[in-house]
């Protein structure tokens, strides 16, 4: 089970940036017309660490731009020891709360060894002062099971004159545990596969519930049997560590909306007997990063004691291949009757969504959103920093709206009913792979014959799940918790309604 990672905690003080009390004292720049040109982004500043700033802009002919992080002693008249400066990479004025988000992050990011930070950061409005405190607590974000290093500052003030303001303390409260939620997907995402299994995440699951209004049932695996979940018992017969399906339900008295969500958990994927080659597999661990989203998100939507009743559903499995595995060309059947011909057991995250989803819809929410790391497809089609969502369109076009409101980058794809004939087969209702070209889309068409007329969102993760490459903003290397922000932003809009 994993250890989770300690939080950061997040505070507001209504001392000036030279009085602040802090290791570090981070204020963001702004950009100009090339090196050299940048400007302080907040306004306000004492004089002593304008002219600080100023003079680090001209000497080392700072830019302003997104994820420059520059370090310089702080001059006398400052109480920090250390005065950090962070490109928005905006104009000046023009900074979007993602823009201080990432600002934040990246020079949170930068600060392992400092136990405490203060940020001046623009405070015109709570959203600004949230996104601060959310970037900082997502860039503070370390993960160190395995192995000791130094750590983040696990002391994190926000400088500001509105700390009586009970819209800016609620910004903070509410950043804090969003922050929470996307760190506690991340250390899953992170998890060693010998460690993280379908039964251990179930115990997780339960674990991080504990005293919380979230309930948790699961099924094991005589239970899926019994319930006819098909592509959960396929996927997972050929693993030692039998298949799970977890039910994580809040449900508050004055909800009148009901969402389920519905994550992809395959806890290592080789790809079964379509085996993947050795590179292939470097990453996948973070196979079941959906359900790993899907739990905190309803955990923090419990925390934020939103008005809505949202059951999230976690399918989880291990796809290995053995003397037991389901081979290509046998015939599954999903929960609810329909039959699967299994061409390719590589395409297995699309059987345990079937079975989740169906599951889900049984309870006839107003909304079903499931979230994957689905196809190889959407990374060509997308890259690595941009989700994919389908669906019916007005679920679809929500979530869209919700990411943009979160600051995520999800971008609306096409199910295109030509594709659906790719996916007949001769000996069943379906076969689990169809046309090669529009990969993402025919999984998701794949996935639409299992929701009947419950409105329904489909997000494709695959590639922003885990950053392979270098860390950027508030986004560390491996898993990343996509998703979760905008789940998030999309149940706080339907409880508003």
């Amino acid at each position: 089970m994993p250890t989770p990672t300690k939080p950061s905690d997040v505070t507001l003080s209504q001392r000036t940036a030279a009085e602040a009390q802090a290791d570090v004292l981070v204020v963001p720049l702004a950009t100009g017309d090339g090196p050299g040109g940048a400007t302080p982004a907040v306004a306000g500043l004492d004089d002593v660490v304008e002219r600080a700033v100023i003079a680090a802009i001209r000497t080392l002919r700072l830019a302003g731009t997104a994820d420059e992080v520059t370090k310089v002693p702080a001059p006398d008249g400052i109480g920090a020891q250390l005065l950090v400066l962070t490109g928005t990479g905006a104009v000046p004025g023009a900074a979007t709360e993602e823009a201080l988000r990432r600002a934040a992050g990246a020079a949170l990011r930068a600060l392992t060894g400092h136990p405490s930070a203060a940020l001046a950061f623009p405070d015109d409005s709570p959203d600004q002062v949230g996104a601060a405190a959310e970037g900082a607590l997502l860039g503070a974000y370390g993960y160190r099971r395995y192995r000791a290093g130094a750590a983040a500052p696990s002391d994190v003030t926000i400088l500001t004159s509105h700390t009586r303001a009970k819209a800016y303390r609620r910004a903070v409260e509410d950043a804090a545990v969003v922050a929470r939620a996307v760190s506690g997907t991340r250390d899953l995402v992170n998890a060693a596969p010998a460690d993280l299994y379908p039964a251990s995440f179930a115990d997780a699951a339960k674990a991080a519930a504990k005293g919380t209004k979230v309930k948790v049932s699961v099924l094991d695996d005589a239970d899926l049997v019994a319930g006819g979940y098909g592509g959960l018992v396929g996927v997972g017969q050929g693993s030692a560590r039998p298949p799970r399906l977890v039910k994580v339900v809040y449900s508050p008295a004055r909800a009148r909306t009901h969402v389920a969500l519905v994550g992809k958990g395959i806890t290592f994927d080789s790809g079964g007997l379509s085996i993947k080659p050795a590179k292939g597999m470097e990453t996948m661990k973070s196979d079941m990063a959906g359900a790993a989203a899907v739990l905190h998100t309803v955990l923090a939507a419990a925390a934020l004691e939103l008005p809505v009743r949202v059951t999230g559903w976690l399918a989880l499995a291990e796809n290995m291949p053995s003397g037991t595995a389901q081979r290509p060309s046998d015939v599954i059947t999903i929960r609810g009757g329909t039959t699967v011909e299994v061409l390719n057991t590589d395409a297995e995250g699309r059987l345990v969504l079937a079975d989740a989803l169906v599951a889900a819809c049984e309870e006839s929410p107003d909304a079903v959103i499931d979230i994957a790391t689905l196809t190889g497809a959407q990374v060509v089609a997308l890259g690595t920093r941009v989700s994919a969502v389908m669906g019916t369109d007005d679920v679809r076009d929500a979530v869209v709206s919700a990411a943009d409101d979160a600051g995520e980058q999800f971008w609306p794809m096409p199910l295109p009913s030509e594709l659906r004939a790719s996916l007949d087969s001769p000996v069943a209702d379906l076969a689990n792979i169809g046309d090669r070209f529009g990969g993402m889309l025919v999984a998701g068409i794949f996935l639409s014959e299992f929701v009947g007329d419950v409105p329904w969102g489909h997000l494709d993760v695959a590639g922003p799940a885990f950053n392979e490459g270098s860390p950027h903003g508030y986004t560390p290397k491996g898993g990343t918790g996509v998703g979760v922000r905008t789940l998030l932003s999309y149940l706080e809009r339907v409880s508003a309604r």
